[in-house]
């Protein structure tokens, strides 16, 4: 079945500046992929990108572009593994090939890839770097979520995280330094961050360093995030990491994320899902997934100020499936 394929650049611009130990982010670039077969149906979907490894909207596109016409010859979401390397673009086209299959045989992504119904799962929001009494305001206003993240840098996150569980005393606490502390002090910061409900560190140490967790005495699970893109990464988080956070960019979509879960899990590890912000079409895929994982960190839309106009549905802090009219 031959399919027409369709790639356009777009930015969702942020909601307010975000922070993190890297910089600073004031939009959102992606990719939209519209897939239409010979009888008129049409599969959308969305690519972020994995912008610490340099992607762009103009290399996903290009990723695209070299294989357009492999790709318009028709394909299936496991041929695609084949066809287009794990980031952004496969992302994209895979999320468009789900969203496809749904419509041309009005079975729904959850129903294929889990044999049941999606059901509306607890969120984190995500609170970026900021003064310390911004932090407390910040959780404050998002109180009645089950679980926030919090960014943070180097150095001691005491009193960012002491405001944060101030302004959100119920609340659990995923921290994410981004590569910015060492073993010594994820060690030492975590016996002091046991006692404001934070529940997991997210990635605190840089890629490479996995060595140096290993035989630590840290009282909170540890996420691996930059480390792991698929199933062959795993091996690097044995002794060092609890939980894998799985994002369909980083996979190259909802197809490679499940196997790299049904693996995770056969190791032994927890699972989350997380993103790269973007949009609810970003989110849709990924709720997927989100059925199946103890830590789930889709906020994209809530740190923008944009989204489609058939958003997926955050209401207090549980994110419900999205509409066919958004996708699948």
């Amino acid at each position: 079945m031959s399919l027409e394929i369709e790639a356009t650049a777009m930015a969702w611009p942020m909601r307010e500046p975000f922070a993190i130990s890297r910089g600073t982010q004031l939009e959102q670039p992606c990719i939209h992929v519209r897939l239409t077969d010979p009888d008129g149906f049409q599969g959308h979907g969305e690519g972020c990108g994995i912008i610490y490894d340099g992607e762009t909207p103009e290399t996903m596109l290009l990723d695209i572009d070299r294989v357009q016409r492999e790709l318009s010859q028709g394909f299936d979401r496991e041929t695609l593994l084949t066809i287009l390397p794990k980031g952004g673009a496969r992302c994209a086209v895979d999320a468009a090939l789900w969203d496809l299959e749904a419509k041309r045989h009005g079975r729904s992504p959850y129903e294929r890839a889990l044999g049941r119904k999606g059901e509306a799962v607890d969120t984190a929001f995500t609170i970026g770097i900021r003064s310390i009494e911004a932090f407390e305001e910040t959780a404050s206003a998002y109180a009645d979520f089950a679980l926030l993240k919090v960014k943070v840098g180097p150095g001691d996150p005491f009193e960012a995280i002491s405001a944060v569980h101030r302004g959100a005393p119920d609340a659990k606490l995923i921290i994410d330094p981004n590569q910015a502390w060492s073993a010594d002090d994820v060690e030492a910061f975590a016996r002091r961050l046991l006692n404001l409900n934070v529940v997991l560190l997210e990635q605190p140490i840089p890629v490479g360093a996995e060595a140096t967790l290993k035989e630590r005495d840290i009282p909170i699970s540890l996420a691996a995030d930059e480390l792991i893109n698929e199933a062959d990464d795993l091996e690097k988080a044995v002794g060092a990491f609890d939980v894998i956070n799985i994002k369909l960019d980083k996979t190259g979509g909802l197809t490679n994320a499940l196997k790299l879960a049904d693996q995770a899990e056969a190791m032994g590890f927890g699972l989350m899902v997380g993103c790269m912000a973007g949009s609810s079409l970003s989110m849709a895929p990924a709720h997927v997934l989100a059925q199946r994982c103890a830590y789930v960190d889709l906020d994209g839309p809530l740190l923008q100020s944009q989204d489609y106009p058939d958003a997926m549905l955050y209401e207090a802090g549980r994110l419900h499936p999205a509409t066919p009219a958004l996708w699948g």
